[in-house]
């Protein structure tokens, strides 16, 4: 049985834990991980939700308590463990 699972007010974790490599309106090259999207309104609400300029990457998120946690902060601990496990492996030569 799948259970409805809504955003928390006041998270954005999922619009400033993962890196969007994306173009967003207002930040052409992507985000960083750690960065919050330019388009979260003073509530952290995706002003882009909805239209066809929000990132595909954006509509694959779905809220659940395996990316949300119990907090905002759970929320940034999951995405950012997901981040740093899905990033590219950099090499460096001496």
């Amino acid at each position: 049985m799948d259970t409805v699972f809504s955003c928390r007010p006041g998270c954005a974790a999922c619009c400033t834990a993962p890196s969007i490599t994306s173009p967003i309106p207002g930040m052409p090259q992507g985000k960083p991980a750690g960065v919050p999207c330019v388009q979260l309104d003073d509530g952290l609400r995706c002003r882009l939700f909805g239209t066809p300029e929000r990132p595909s990457f954006c509509g694959t998120l779905k809220p659940g308590p395996d990316m949300c946690g119990t907090s905002r902060q759970d929320a940034m601990a999951l995405l950012s463990a997901l981040e740093r496990a899905t990033a590219p492996i950099t090499l460096s030569f001496p």
